[in-house]
């Protein structure tokens, strides 16, 4: 197998034949000498190569790791598709002429060689240290979070002092001595992951969504090559962050850096593995080095304050800043997606104002969106404005839950570990999946249905899952993660391995998840089916719900591991209480009918006004004859507590013809003074028309002629109740032929049929006096308590960049009734902005109580 892998005299003599072979593409030099004496080299690569310096740069490092021969294989494959393809390619002949390439295939060729040679699966470089053992992390050697270790023999020892090993001051120098970076990729195994560079602080930074869309636009090439798609994390808190790395130290240079895991394995089956993640990353480095020249000087300036203006239940306003110029325009990207892709697939507006509009969205849904300027004239795009995250209205007839697994009913199960199982609730990661030395692991998350009426119809759901770690998942393309609904009652133990794996299912929900689709750092979920939604509706009534996650029951032979790790929000391994496993329920009620009377009808025409009579259609002149009729809406329940989903006027007619017309009937909603004339009828203010004409024909085969207020009139008739006003509707008589002596008379039982549920309109009371204070070494958030019954709880959420406009703006910090909250992993050298909301049971999210905290300031 190692056969098939260049050694590193072999790469030195393809890119230097190579460089012969096209001495106007590349450029090969020397930038340094490692321990063993082996050159490390440089290839440049761009038009007119001996401008490459002059142009904005891509940086790729390749194989700092001697086990992972992912980054040097890769590197040599993609130098000879660039060369081969340089005049094929419009995107990548575009790159060539406008950017360059710095390619590194190995930057530890000492430890690359003792792997081909000797022990495949060594790490680090070949130094001789101090006591005799051999070896420094080269990844561990960098400057910036460096620490210094006592155990030499360690895998990851970063040796005595930042920089002491050749290797990393030779690529030290390079990257300082060359500003034109913009963008730096180091290519790892194994993991199928990116992990963007961060400054050891577990907060956002303006340039992270620059790097998640750098790496989600690689996945999308990923996903059309192979269908895989790598996972993106920035890491767990602080304390918990590789120190030392070369990613770090390029990206504290000013360079968008990402750390790029490939594969499974460190060193696969080349035929089977290596060459299928070679294949979907190089039309993927050929996408992000087209955007090398979008995070140099030549590119537009970032957007500026891009927030949210307004929502509804199917459209979002967003705003910006900006100067004002005629060669700049913006496009707008949206997702329903966490870290997804900005490229045509997203796009969903091109603006020359500094506004937009979103229409069309589905309801309570959640959106992310993002900016970036565009030149007219150099077509140069800027860097992106922070993804700003909201959720649109519910429709009318709609509430939600979102429902976070409890903490003593969620944890996983291990066939081997059946003593300790009891101890991995709560506190402990979800394993799922199979290895060798915990057996089968399922996962099991327990869900508190008792906030769900006993009346309610769950419209949509979706269960979401955190992954944290797929290292353990070793093997591609085999195996899948299920979620299954567990049958009430059919297991007695939820910490006994055995009961869970036999427990009765009620049914698999969603699309299974396969290998290829494990993204660390991406929310996975699954979406519930309406038989599905059916199914957890049923489990309202015992007021909880249990899910299994399972993966692969078996591993091939020689594999020893295919384990999946999720976050459970709590514990030292947890993310915080926001990467819990999460229910997003989505539902209505039982809706309540009422009929009103019309409290006053009459007809009304040339001859003049007849009371308590409903007729209309035509006259012996062939004049119009209307029907008129109000309705008292002071019978509808209390407006703020209520919710109309629907309306319409129910009518019946009395007398029928044998001979066929084209007579039709409107009812029409009017705003008007007093229906005292025809004069005053023929002159109404018209607002809208109920629901379709009904034909004169359709009078002698239904019993009930049905006029349905559509959404516009719904609306109007929400208002003429809020306001206590009379609801007058007009039926008018229309005919294209012309016709006489036709009157319809109508029945007295005409009435207005509302159906209704209970619903809140507004939220109560926003939060007053938030107050910032420091405690336990932490940001301590406190406010006065709301005093109104229909509170149901606060919602916190802090913002690094702008004031949250609403509750899904921001990192969620706290949710309940509580009226204080911590921020556990705030910074307290960064500024950053908190919002606390008030909720009701809808729920309804008050406007925002803001406070911003200054660093410089004492609290």
């Amino acid at each position: 197998m190692k056969n098939q892998y260049m050694s590193y005299q072999e790469s030195l003599e393809f890119l230097h034949a190579m460089e012969k072979q096209y001495p106007d593409l590349i450029e090969v030099i020397k930038i340094g000498t490692t321990y063993e004496g082996r050159d490390i080299v440089l290839a440049k690569i761009s038009k007119n190569v001996e401008t490459a310096d002059e142009k904005p740069a891509l940086l790729y490092t390749g194989s700092i790791h001697a086990r992972e021969w992912i980054g040097h294989e890769l590197a040599l494959k993609f130098i000879s598709h660039v060369a081969e393809n340089q005049n094929v390619d419009p995107v990548l002949e575009k790159a060539l002429d406008e950017s360059t390439l710095y390619m590194v295939p190995c930057l530890n060729p000492d430890g690359y060689e003792y792997s081909r040679k000797h022990f495949s699966f060594w790490r680090k470089n070949r130094r001789k240290n101090h006591d005799g053992t051999y070896g420094v992390d080269l990844n561990r050697n960098f400057s910036i979070g460096f620490v210094k270790q006592k155990d030499t023999s360690s895998n990851v020892y970063g040796g005595e002092e930042p920089f002491s090993e050749a290797e990393t001051r030779a690529i030290k120098e390079f990257v300082d001595a060359h500003d034109n970076i913009t963008i730096a990729l180091d290519y790892h195994s194994q993991g199928n992951v990116f992990f963007p560079a961060h400054k050891f602080k577990h907060e956002a930074e303006m340039d992270g969504t620059d790097m998640n869309v750098i790496a989600a636009n690689m996945n999308d090439e990923f996903v059309k090559i192979t269908g895989r798609k790598y996972g993106i994390h920035r890491g767990k808190p602080p304390a918990h962050l590789i120190s030392g790395s070369g990613r770090e130290y390029y990206y504290s240079r000013g360079i968008m850096a990402l750390v790029v895991e490939v594969g499974t394995k460190n060193i696969p089956d080349y035929m089977k593995s290596m060459s299928s993640s070679i294949h979907e990353n190089i039309p993927a480095l050929i996408r992000t080095f087209s955007e090398v020249i979008n995070y140099s000087s030549y590119a537009p300036g970032r957007v500026e304050e891009f927030t949210i203006e307004d929502r509804t239940s199917n459209s979002v306003t967003l705003v910006w800043k900006y100067e004002k110029r005629d060669d700049i325009f913006f496009e707008i990207y949206r997702s329903t997606k966490d870290k997804d892709a900005c490229n045509e697939r997203t796009k969903v507006g091109i603006a020359g104002e500094n506004r937009f509009v979103d229409t069309d969205l589905e309801s309570s849904t959640n959106y992310h969106y993002t900016i970036r300027a565009v030149s007219k004239t150099s077509a140069c795009k800027s860097p992106f404005a922070p993804v700003v995250k909201v959720r649109t209205k519910l429709d009318d007839d709609e509430f939600f839950k979102l429902i976070f697994a409890s903490k003593e009913g969620t944890g996983y199960v291990g066939q081997y570990t059946q003593e300790q199982n009891r101890s991995h609730f709560g506190l402990n990661s979800l394993f799922v999946g199979i290895n060798k030395s915990k057996g089968i692991c399922d996962a099991v998350a327990s869900f508190d249905l008792s906030a769900l009426p006993k009346d309610a119809i769950i419209k949509s759901a979706r269960f979401y899952l955190y992954p944290m770690n797929r290292v353990g998942a070793k093997i591609e393309k085999f195996g899948q993660w299920d979620l299954s609904l567990l049958q009430h009652g059919s297991f007695a133990e939820i910490t006994d391995f055995n009961d869970i794996e036999n427990a009765q299912s009620k049914g698999h929900i969603g699309q299974a998840v396969k290998s290829r689709q494990l993204t660390q750092g991406i929310w996975n979920f699954w979406d519930f089916s309406q038989l599905e939604c059916q199914l957890l509706q049923e489990e309202i009534e015992h007021q909880q719900a249990v899910f299994r996650i399972d993966g692969p029951k078996y591993l091939p032979d020689g594999e020893d591991s295919q384990m999946m790790q999720f976050d459970i929000g709590y514990g030292q391994f947890g993310g915080g209480i926001h990467y819990r496993p999460m229910l997003d329920i989505k539902y209505t009620v039982e809706n309540k009918k009422l009929g009103l009377p019309a409290q006053m009808f009459s007809t009304i025409s040339q001859a003049g006004v007849e009371e308590h009579v409903l007729q209309s259609g035509f006259d012996a002149n062939g004049d119009k004859v209307y029907g008129y009729l109000d309705f008292d809406l002071s019978q509808l329940p209390e407006h703020n507590k209520n919710m109309i989903i629907q309306c319409a006027l129910k009518i019946r007619n009395k007398n029928t013809f044998k001979k066929k017309t084209d007579i039709r009937f409107y009812v029409e909603l009017v705003e008007l003074g007093e229906a005292g004339t025809y004069e005053d009828i023929r002159n109404r203010e018209k607002i809208e028309y109920i629901g379709y004409e009904a034909a004169e024909s359709d009078l002698n085969t239904k019993e009930y002629q049905y006029f349905n207020f559509d959404t516009l009139s719904r609306q109007v008739l929400d208002e003429i109740h809020q306001e206590g006003r009379t609801l007058k509707l007009v039926i008018k008589p229309t005919s294209a032929l012309g016709a006489k002596n036709r009157i319809t008379r109508w029945h007295e039982d005409v009435e207005l049929v509302v159906k209704y549920i209970e619903k809140r309109r507004t939220p109560v009371a926003a939060v007053e006096n938030v107050k910032i204070s420091k405690e336990n070494r932490m940001i301590k958030l406190s406010w006065n308590k709301v005093e109104d019954e229909a509170l149901s709880g606060y919602y916190v959420v802090r913002n690094s960049f702008h004031p949250p406009k609403h509750f899904m703006d921001g990192v969620k910090l706290y949710g309940g009734k509580d009226t204080w909250t911590y921020d556990n992993f705030a910074s307290f050298d960064t500024e950053k902005y908190y919002a606390v909301f008030s909720y009701d049971d809808v729920p309804n999210f008050s406007k925002p109580a803001l406070v911003r905290y200054d660093p410089l300031e004492k609290y």
